[in-house]
């Protein structure tokens, strides 16, 4: 089965092409400060390189979140244009599942934590069963948003190791990969594909634009 994964939960995008569980492609790009869009060219290099057109995609696979606003956004809607063209199925994936997924990990539960910004961390707890090589990744607890400081207490709470792209004491320092899919198969036919229509990732709380607006205005932006 031919898979196209897709992750932009942070300021880098990651992309892979893969058959089965062997990836035949992949690349990452900046997602903050370019002057151009880079992920769309990305999946099509990946696909070159993999020398397979989209119409050998079986289904595509897409980071959910949470992340960076933006980045997801961008992320999404390209997964959800190839999914809907190719009339493939679409499957969400936690980005921090992609995170442990993407790490070389030994056996054992970790935590995920990626930079929320406005001094918290997004966290979520991972178990990783089986060797480096074949390893599967669990969610034991979702993500959710924890003041900065508390982010080493909880690891040490639940005696585990930090996964991170930000550097803690006692951390492996990673970003999510879209090669982690293979790591994650047990979890996407679990959940199963979305609804391509009205699926959108998790974006964790609002964009800091609405934020902005809204402290600006004295109102929701919902409200007109």
């Amino acid at each position: 089965m031919i898979t196209l994964a897709i992750d932009a939960s942070t300021y880098a995008g990651d992309v892979a092409v893969l058959d089965g569980s062997r990836v035949l492609a992949e690349e990452a790009v900046a997602m903050k400060g370019a002057d151009c869009e880079r992920l769309m060219p990305a999946v099509a290099a990946v696909l070159e390189r993999a020398k397979l057109g989209v119409g050998a995609v079986d289904r595509v696979a897409c980071g959910a979140g949470p992340g960076s606003f933006t980045s997801l956004r961008i992320a999404g809607g390209i997964a959800k244009g190839i999914a809907t063209g190719r009339g493939c199925p679409l499957y969400a994936v936690p980005s921090m599942a992609l995170l442990i997924g993407g790490a070389t990990l030994k056996s054992g539960r970790y935590l995920a934590a990626i930079d929320a910004l406005r001094g918290e961390f997004y966290i979520a707890l991972y178990d990783v069963g089986g060797d480096a090589a074949d390893a599967r990744v669990s969610e034991i607890e979702p993500a959710r948003l924890v003041p900065a400081d508390q982010v080493e207490r909880v690891a040490s709470e639940h005696a585990v190791k930090i996964v991170s792209p930000s550097a803690f004491s006692d951390s492996v320092v990673a970003s999510p990969r879209a090669r982690g899919v293979s790591r994650v198969e047990d979890l996407l036919l679990e959940r199963g594909p979305v609804d391509v229509g009205r699926w959108e990732p998790s974006y964790g709380r609002l964009a800091e634009a609405q934020v902005r607006w809204e402290a600006a205005h004295g109102k929701p932006l919902s409200a007109g």
